[in-house]
């Protein structure tokens, strides 16, 4: 039986393992972790969520609250339906490669959306993973309802270049690309 719960500072060590082993090493540090989770936090609404399966963590959403991310020169604003004070961001999920296919991500995001909603959302944002492998990053957030807006190359690149994280698919500094999708609650 999958478990859902918000993350907890108790969990970042769990956290931490396995998005490094999903998206490469250092793309999470024990830093970042706590500071998306005071991101995703707003009073007593936690974006923020963890399943497990038979007591071992099997899939991550970390989501920031609206007001609680920048704008990069990776978004496109002009070519959003609302405001960013209406839009959470949907910063990074990872899901155990022996529990994929069993609904855990959706989950996860469906949980992440209803907190969003209780702070005035009406959608979130991310930059999916476009080489993930198979492309099932883009695949299964255009599956729950992403809709492509505009793909950056080099996403990641500064990030591998300066913050020591080591991309799985360009072996070392990141080529990828990643897509600008808005999801409409």
């Amino acid at each position: 039986m999958i478990e859902y719960r918000h993350l907890t500072p108790a969990d970042y060590d769990a956290v931490l393992d396995l998005g490094n082993r999903v998206h490469g090493d250092n793309y999470l540090t024990l830093e970042s972790i706590a500071d998306y989770d005071r991101r995703g936090r707003v009073g007593e609404v936690n974006l923020n969520w963890l399943a497990f399966l038979d007591g071992e963590l099997a899939g991550i959403r970390l989501t920031f609250a609206p007001g609680q991310w920048e704008l990069d020169d990776q978004c496109s604003p002009d070519q959003w339906p609302f405001p960013a004070a209406q839009l959470c961001y949907f910063k990074c999920a990872a899901v155990a490669a022996n529990t994929r296919g069993m609904g855990i991500g959706r989950g996860l995001l469906n949980r992440s959306i209803e907190e969003a909603k209780k702070l005035g959302c009406r959608a979130g944002l991310a930059h999916i993973w476009m080489q993930s492998p198979g492309n099932a990053a883009f695949e299964y957030f255009s599956h729950c309802g992403g809709q492509l807006i505009k793909e950056h190359p080099n996403r990641w690149h500064e990030l591998s270049l300066y913050e020591g994280y080591h991309c799985p698919v360009c072996d070392g500094v990141c080529y990828c690309s990643a897509a600008e999708m808005i999801l409409i609650f």
